[in-house]
């Protein structure tokens, strides 16, 4: 018979002598357009046969050269699709992780940004950056080289890269549920928020992903502890996707309060002018900050993970990938308290600058 062969692009389960097998279109070549097409490969004495129609055919697929190569034809090259995708998330990645770093130091580096709020913000930005991290990790252990078999690979450090993977996604999720929490905090104490409350909000950032993260790792070592632990099909992908869900909607749930709470207060007559504009700057914030309180992934939430494959990869992958830029730009750089901080900081050196200056022409004149 054939044995269990990778072709780059599907797993070909070991199959008698003068039997075939056909699979669908792979998900990744589906990320742009959703393909019916059938690709089926045979087992004769010499082995496997050319998978029949070629992937390019079948999956609608351009190839990337243009000569009249017939093998690489009939194994279907990915395609621009992910190439292109690939490239995307890498830029969006490396451009999140540099901004994400230079918030983090301009919010370490002057101690009048130190206060409750820009820590909770330094933990946000931290997950953002294990979240990245976590991606190129995975990357370069999963599909570095391509003649790994992915049909059964199954080695402690894949394991671990998907194990850190879902760690850091965990967090991100949760540090996002953070925010909208101090956020509402934040309001239903007419901006004045207890240093007490920093250590529980630690505790849900970071003490939650790694419970769940720790139950889901012991669940998958005893009941279903094979290939790389990256399949989104198996029954046990519940312990982590479930405490996800709980945070999205939650997150939903407190932005509408927080919606709800921000009309109320705008609306009210007795609110003072300083107050009012508090509010309504808070406002544009929260409407900047949709994407941040996870509202947007209430659209695939609920769906199954075979559903809108193409559409749910292009979205987390590039999108997302760009959304650790979008936070340290709208906590940080645009942040009025931030570039005054700046400015203030920049004249003071200006103004050291020129009296030292001034101090080495006075010594040489009078010298």
């Amino acid at each position: 018979g054939c044995p269990t062969d990778w072709d780059g692009l599907s797993c070909w389960p070991a199959l008698p002598l003068g039997q075939s097998r056909a699979v669908a279109c792979p998900d990744i070549l589906n990320v742009f357009k959703k393909s019916e097409g059938l690709i089926q490969r045979n087992c004769t004495e010499w082995g496997w046969s050319l998978p029949s129609p070629p992937y390019h055919s079948s999956c609608q697929l351009e190839t990337l050269s243009s000569n009249n190569d017939t093998e690489a034809k009939a194994r279907g090259t990915p395609g621009l699709h992910f190439v292109t995708m690939k490239v995307l998330y890498t830029c969006g990645y490396s451009t999140s992780l540099a901004a994400l770093l230079l918030a983090i130091g301009i919010f370490s580096c002057f101690r009048k940004l130190h206060c409750t709020r820009n820590s909770i913000h330094i933990h946000f930005f931290t997950s953002f950056i294990l979240r990245g991290t976590a991606v190129f990790i995975k990357d370069s252990v999963l599909f570095s080289d391509e003649s790994i078999d992915h049909c059964t690979m199954s080695t402690v450090t894949c394991k671990a890269a998907i194990t850190f993977f879902q760690y850091s996604v965990l967090a991100n999720f949760y540090w996002l549920l953070v925010e909208g929490l101090y956020l509402q905090t934040l309001l239903l104490l007419t901006f004045t928020c207890d240093r007490s409350y920093t250590w529980g909000y630690i505790l849900v950032g970071w003490g939650v992903p790694m419970v769940t993260v720790g139950v889901w790792v012991l669940t998958r070592l005893h009941y279903d502890d094979h290939g790389c632990w990256d399949d989104y099909s198996s029954l046990y992908w519940w312990v982590i996707k479930a405490p996800i869900l709980l945070a999205i909607f939650v997150n939903f749930l407190i932005f509408l309060n927080v919606t709800r709470m921000l009309a109320q207060k705008i609306r009210c007559p007795e609110l003072s002018q300083t107050h009012r504009q508090q509010y309504l700057r808070l406002t544009k914030s929260t409407l900047l900050l949709i994407p941040l309180f996870g509202v947007h992934y209430v659209v695939f939430a609920l769906f199954p993970e075979h559903v809108g494959v193409g559409a749910r990869l292009y979205f987390e992958l590039v999108l997302g990938s760009y959304q650790g830029f979008l936070v340290a730009l709208l906590y940080c750089f645009l942040n009025g308290e931030v570039q005054a901080e700046i400015r203030r900081s920049w004249g003071k050196w200006q103004r050291s600058m020129e009296s030292n200056v001034f101090n080495l022409a006075t010594q040489d004149f009078t010298a």
